[in-house]
């Protein structure tokens, strides 16, 4: 530590005992913090701080650290993931701070994602979404079958954009009507391109829609929060091939 210069930070972070609780901010100091900490390395350090001190630390999500399991979810400064494009927050570092800043952080705010406890919320609905979508039950032979069904290129393209999607729920956290729509669309369109997605693509489509009003996610607005707070950077393109999917179902 002695070697890189450290920074102190002011957090103002959002405790909450339970989900019925009204939860409150709280300020905390984040001393000895070097611009090669990540974000949630600085945390550890603050909980650290607090343990010493016999408090309790604040509970945050996390799992794989590297940018791919989608738990950190965290608003930082009014931002989900703090941001920095295509980043989530455990690959933000302490180098886009400076000595002295203060820094708000608090969970995912939406309806559909109910506050467990400080910094995490439950986001079963986004599994309520994706188990309502069902099977697929496409034949595909054994192993060397697969080069029999060829595929091209752009539409493979197409279907890993869209699998890309990590289901953090920072785009219903960003849009002001706290919809899943670039979510659910990321989950239709890249199935519904696919041989192994079309024979239940109507029936799908028609399944997750209806299954993410009844979590209680708002109606898709067009304001685009969704796309920018990405941390994958998911295009609202695939909201409009979910809405085709919709009506080409309809008509079925």
């Amino acid at each position: 530590m002695s070697d890189h210069k450290t920074m102190t930070l002011t957090l103002i972070v959002w405790r909450q005992k339970n989900a019925n609780d009204p939860g409150k901010f709280e300020t905390y100091t984040a001393k000895d913090i070097t611009e090669h900490h990540s974000f949630l390395e600085m945390l550890d350090c603050v909980n650290e701080d607090l343990i010493n001190s016999g408090k309790e630390p604040i509970v945050f999500d996390h799992d794989c650290r590297e940018g791919i399991c989608g738990m950190c979810s965290q608003v930082i400064n009014g931002v989900p993931h703090g941001g920095q494009e295509r980043t989530t927050v455990c690959q933000l570092h302490m180098r886009k701070f400076k000595d002295g800043d203060t820094i708000y952080i608090e969970p995912w705010r939406a309806k559909a994602f109910p506050i467990q406890k400080d910094l995490v919320v439950d986001r079963t609905a986004y599994d309520t979404i994706i188990q309502s979508g069902g099977y697929t039950s496409c034949h595909t032979g054994g192993v060397p079958d697969a080069n029999a069904t060829l595929i091209p290129k752009e539409v493979l393209d197409y279907a890993m954009d869209a699998a890309e999607c990590i289901g953090c729920g920072a785009c219903a956290a960003a849009c002001p009507n706290s919809s899943a729509m670039l979510f659910t669309s990321a989950k239709v369109a890249q199935l519904a391109v696919l041989p192994q997605g079309k024979p239940e693509a109507a029936a799908r489509v028609q399944a997750m829609l209806n299954t993410m009003q009844e979590c209680g996610f708002g109606n898709c607005s067009n304001h685009y929060e969704c796309q920018a707070a990405c941390p994958k950077g998911i295009n609202v393109k695939f909201i409009a091939k979910l809405n085709r999917e919709y009506l080409k179902a309809l008509f079925k």
